[in-house]
This record gives C-alpha cells, structure tokens and sequence, in this order.
C-alpha cells in the first residue's frame, strides 16, 4: 500500500491546492472530509480518486482499499480544511449536471444567491432528507463543493442532482408551479395552503436580501412562514427546512 511521509509531496501539495475554488473547477475535483461524508459519496457512487488516512484508522476505510495512501497526521492536517484532523480526506470527482436533467422531476428548489457556506450545506441535506429531486442554484451562489458545504451537507449533496445557472430565467421551470418564499409580503400565502401534488419548485433567496425582484416576478404563488410578532425572520436553513417539511406532508 502507497505512503507518504512527506509534506514536501508533490501529490499532497496538489491536494491542498483543491480547498481553492479555481483548483476544484480546474481539475473537475474536491475534498471530502471526515468517515461519514466519505462513507456517504462512495454509498451514492461518487467516483473516489484517492484517500488518505493514517494506519490507525485505515481499517475504517477498508470499502476504499485500492484508493487507499498512508499519510501522516500532519500530512492529514495540511490537506484538511478543519479545525480538528478528520480520520481521512479524500479526492473526489465533481458531478456536472444539466438543466434538462430536472425536466421530468416534480419537486425542486431553487437557491438564489446563497452565499454562507453552511446555509447552503444544510439546505441540501434537508432537501434530500425531505424528498427533493433536485435543487437549481441560481446567481452568485457559494461553490457547492466548497468544503464547508460539502461537510455541512452531511452527504447530502451526493443524494441529488445540482444544477447552476447565471439566473433564474436561464432555469425555464415550463410546467412547474413557482413557489417564492418572502417576508413581509402582503397576501403571500401559509405554506400549508398551498397544493404541492402538481411539479412545483420552491424558489428561495439570501437570508440578507431575500429573492430578486426578477425570480419573485417569476413565481405563481408567494409565501411566508408564519412566525412570531417579536421576532423578525428565520434563519435562512431553517426556514428552508420548514417549507420543505410541509411540502412533504401536504
């Protein structure tokens, strides 16, 4: 089995360069952190390229044998992103895909212009958790394989198709109801008034500026969750994951 002792490797350099978003796009490649996520992208068929993990912890990662390097801890935390060593760090491909591939789907969400990686991550896990069949991020919207939401996305991520788009007209949901999720929106309707058994695409935007003027001119129905007087908004993957629990229950 290969190992690597060095943290002058050109191999483990390389690596470190992919925690950077023009590297990823480059080589169509990027990090998985930590047993569960990588456990998860094997499980759902992502292509691995390699891992690296250290010799106690190699037994963990026995379904990935022949993809398997030997590092060291200080190997491990160079190429890391987090705060504490993960058990292992591995090389993955990017899935591309188009938008035609969403055209047959009946529940969808669109993201626009998210920018915090760990809203994203989670917004992606809840839309998997809940039923989703493929989110459309639109704008200027954080890299989906940028670590944190890879990490944040607890596999997630590797459950359904992402499509990116410059902007929402570019998406083109013919046949679908376009749900716009607003606040202080006179008229906007309870979520739970709303009929989710047509294709329908739920439409939401940054927690600081909410949707644009053009993805909310876009939208059939406007909607806002209900919330107490004395408290002005929901954090953005929370409110996500109420309206797509309820679009799953109606």
């Amino acid at each position: 089995m290969k190992k690597i002792e060095s943290l002058s490797n050109n191999e483990i350099k390389e690596t470190a360069k992919l925690a950077q978003k023009k590297f990823r796009n480059a080589l169509g490649l990027f990090l998985i952190e930590g047993y569960k996520p990588i456990f998860e992208a094997f499980g759902e068929g992502v292509e691995i390229k390699s891992v690296y993990t250290t010799e106690e912890n190699l037994e963990k990662f026995d379904f990935l044998k022949e993809k398997i390097t030997i590092v060291t801890e200080p190997i491990l935390e160079k190429i890391s992103t987090t705060e504490s060593v993960p058990e292992a760090v591995a090389v993955g491909f990017q899935r591309k895909y188009d938008i035609n591939c969403l055209k047959d789907k009946k529940r969808l969400a669109l993201l626009e212009n998210i920018k915090d990686a760990g809203n994203l991550g989670t917004i992606l896990r809840s839309a998997a958790a809940f039923g989703f069949e493929g989110v459309v991020l639109a704008g200027d919207t954080i890299d989906i394989y940028n670590p944190k939401v890879v990490r944040s996305a607890v596999g997630g991520l590797f459950k359904l198709p992402v499509v990116k788009v410059k902007s929402v007209k570019e998406a083109k949901f013919d046949g679908f109801s376009c749900i716009a999720s607003v606040v202080n929106v006179k008229n906007a309707k309870n979520p739970e008034e709303i009929d989710y058994s047509v294709p329908f695409v739920l439409m939401l935007g940054s927690e600081a500026d909410g949707l644009t003027q053009e993805a909310v001119e876009m939208a059939d129905i406007l909607t806002t969750i209900p919330i107490s007087e004395k408290t002005e908004s929901l954090n953005l993957s929370c409110a996500a994951s109420i309206l797509f629990y309820i679009s799953k229950r109606s």
